[in-house]
């Protein structure tokens, strides 16, 4: 049977489990399943763009920010932002007192500071991993669900062996399921660089 859906996800799921009582707990092996996912998985169809107008040293990060890849201001030239600690940028605060561009961003619960303390209103763009959009009845699917049904399989049928104390499956599933993730995070490292060679910079001293 095809996996393309939550629905039938829970259906392969259910068949392999071989149980029929299980309609209330297989969304919350779903769950759980999705939550090590967005944890573990990181991949191009997972990069989002997001574009703003900093002109406070606060500002929300997006509701689907997972992690940061780059953070920049589109001035002429582009500059980017250096990440930094928050104790780090609390020390580094001691001297950039006075309002400029920004140079330096941290992360502090679900914010970003930047510092200097903006001088004006620049166009900021930041570029991210989102977090895996969860499936339920009215979002039927997703990428992940798309490109790999087996790791959604597996990584579910894994969350549900602690609840059927299922421990003798448990390791089965577990290893498959990573090495689906594996094998995925090898294969969308190739899909980024192609067959291409990675040549070094060699640079000499003197």
């Amino acid at each position: 049977m095809a996996i393309t859906t939550y629905s039938e996800l829970k259906t392969a799921v259910a068949d392999w489990l071989n149980r029929s009582d299980l309609a209330s707990a297989i969304p919350n092996f779903i769950s759980l399943a999705e939550a090590q996912m967005t944890r573990q998985i990181r991949h191009r169809k997972m990069v989002t763009r997001a574009t703003a107008t900093m002109d406070t040293p606060y500002f929300a990060v997006p509701a689907d920010w997972k992690e940061t890849i780059r953070f920049q201001l589109n001035t002429n030239p582009i500059t980017p932002l250096l990440y930094v600690t928050p104790e780090q940028l609390l020390e580094d605060s001691m001297s950039y007192s006075s309002a400029g561009q920004p140079m330096f961003f941290t992360t502090v619960g679900q914010q970003f500071e930047v510092l200097p303390q903006p001088d004006g209103s620049y166009d900021a763009e930041l570029l991210y991993y989102s977090k895996l959009t969860p499936l339920s009845d009215a979002a039927p699917t997703n990428w992940l669900l798309t490109e790999s049904p087996d790791i959604y399989l597996y990584g579910t049928l894994a969350q549900s062996a602690p609840y059927l104390k299922e421990d003798e499956r448990t390791a089965i599933w577990t290893s498959l399921y990573e090495k689906l993730v594996e094998d995925m995070r090898i294969a969308d490292e190739r899909a980024r660089i192609g067959s291409s060679k990675l040549k070094p910079r060699i640079r000499t001293f003197g």
